[in-house]
């Protein structure tokens, strides 16, 4: 039997209403998420990931200079749904799946945000990453509000075959209650999920929505196979490289961190190699800067020479563990690696890894959160109090979602980019060598030529809008710091707060 619990913003018992809700199933004040991998750093008095999502958020408020009318708007969580349902393991055995999906503003349709699958999910946990993408969304120009969602599961429990049925059974949940579409509600792969169940749920809503020719648009980060873009599995790592570069040309961070603008020479330590660890591990690696250390869920690995990024990731692929790699030491306990000597830190992993037990033994001299929530509020204000650069998520992570929306863009307009346009590109630029020939009197070679007059492919135009949007993110959020005279983390919230309530305010409310 499902049991859905849907909750949609009701002007004057909105407040009354989550707090039903939350009795209602089951789900205490405090996170029951209490995982030795996201507490082992973190104080029993220091808040949850949502309660830390909303202190900073109350922070950037208070210097926002918007109404506290507008303020209360944007901070609640706009709907919730919540669903359990059987799926048949065997043919005498079932069990009963939760899901959630929030939909923490419409402000801006469709509503954005990933889909994970984890043990750990909870409501307040996916109530807060919704949040935390609606300020992504707002800091880099996305013009989505934020969503999220999550299946409560270990998906390496499970076989293929089941997690299909899973993945479309939560798929029918969304349809039905109208929490999926191109124009309502676009989710996107997350921890424990990929391109794999972003195809299946794009073919479930296709079967319920045989009608709508933008089904494709339903949701990102799909197979390219299947309609998505060329860059997306990369995106967020690659943004993570672009905001750390943008950093490190600013006067004000090289006189804090005491680094210089180039990222060769730099030593770097990822916290967490899944997609975005890995690809933000192979980007800087690629750029001249040497991986000293690398933490996964088990164990670290660690070697000042550096590591072979490629290589252990290939390791780790045959083995399952970074042990036995070559001369690297190998840490028992990974959040340790976080506390080596680096120029740079990266988390990557999950939320609440840096806190009040272990962030006075932190010695990076900047740190770029690359996963969301890596850092408690407390942890936050040692680390600025120090002089420490930290780059706040909302800002360095939202690579992912920006090629999201380049995917979108693709699926609403049903044609690759460049396709229209590459040809006639080449062909200008070919006309134009070959009046500088005659001039100069020189013929360059067939490769010369080709590498002058090469058309934009996808991924590049791809790979050219993140990095046009990451450093205007980082110059707005830079400006903002300088100008509220405070850090990167709040001065990027700042942004996002007035954004959004510039749109709500302009467009006005139908309900007051």
């Amino acid at each position: 039997m499902v049991v859905p619990v849907l909750l949609r913003r009701t002007p004057g018992t909105l407040a009354a209403a989550i707090r039903l809700h939350r009795v209602a199933v089951g789900a205490p004040a405090a996170r029951f998420m209490s995982t030795h991998v996201t507490n082992a750093a973190c104080e029993d008095h220091e808040p949850g990931f949502l309660g830390s999502v909303e202190t900073f958020f109350d922070r950037a408020a208070k210097i926002s200079g918007v109404s506290e009318k507008s303020l209360t708007g944007i901070k609640v969580v706009d709907s919730v749904l919540s669903v359990k349902f059987p799926v048949e393991i065997d043919p005498d055995t079932h069990i009963i799946i939760e899901g959630y999906r929030a939909q923490h503003s419409r402000h801006r349709l469709p509503c954005k945000g990933g889909i994970r699958f984890s043990d750990e999910v909870d409501l307040q946990e996916v109530e807060a990453l919704a949040s935390l993408m609606t300020y992504k969304c707002a800091v880099v120009d996305v013009p989505f509000g934020g969503a999220k969602g999550g299946v409560k599961l270990n998906p390496k429990k499970f076989t293929p075959a089941q997690l299909e049925r899973i993945t479309r059974r939560y798929t029918m949940e969304l349809c039905q209650k109208n929490f999926i579409g191109p124009g309502v509600d676009v989710p996107a792969p997350d921890v424990g999920t990929g391109p794999r169940e972003m195809s299946w749920i794009m073919d479930t809503y296709r079967q319920f929505n045989p009608q709508d020719v933008n089904a494709a648009g339903c949701v990102t980060g799909k197979p390219v196979s299947q309609g998505g873009v060329r860059g997306r599995n990369e995106a967020t790592g690659l943004g993570v490289y672009y905001g750390v570069r943008e950093f490190l040309q600013f006067p004000e961070v090289q006189k804090m961190s005491g680094l210089t603008a180039e990222i060769a020479g730099k030593t770097v330590i990822v916290q967490g190699f899944g997609n975005v660890g890995y690809w933000a591990a192979k980007f800087f690696h690629n750029n001249g800067a040497k991986i000293i250390g690398i933490g996964e869920h088990d164990v670290a690995a660690y070697d000042p020479n550096g590591l072979d990024v490629e290589a252990i990731f290939k390791h780790r692929l045959e083995k399952g563990t970074f042990r036995g790699f070559g001369n690297a030491q190998i840490i028992e306990d990974p959040i340790k690696i976080m506390e080596r000597e680096c120029d740079i830190l990266i988390p990557a992993a999950l939320e609440r890894q840096i806190g009040l037990k272990n962030v006075k033994n932190i010695k990076a001299k900047l740190i770029g959160e690359a996963a969301n929530g890596p850092i408690t509020p407390a942890a936050h204000d040692y680390l600025v109090s120090q002089g420490k650069v930290v780059i706040p998520d909302l800002l360095l992570n939202a690579g992912g979602v920006t090629v999201s929306y380049f995917e979108w863009l693709k699926n609403l307009s049903h044609v690759r980019f460049g396709r229209m346009s590459r040809k006639w590109e080449e062909a200008g630029k070919n006309k134009l060598l070959t009046l500088v020939e005659e001039n100069a009197g020189r013929q360059l070679t067939p490769q010369e030529r080709r590498a002058v007059i090469h058309g934009a492919e996808e991924h590049e135009l791809v790979y050219s809008g993140l990095e046009d949007t990451m450093i205007g993110a980082c110059e707005e959020t830079r400006a903002t710091a300088a100008l509220k005279q405070t850090d990167f983390r709040t001065a990027a919230l700042v942004n996002a707060i007035q954004k959004i309530s510039t749109v709500t305010t302009q467009s006005g409310q139908m309900f007051l």
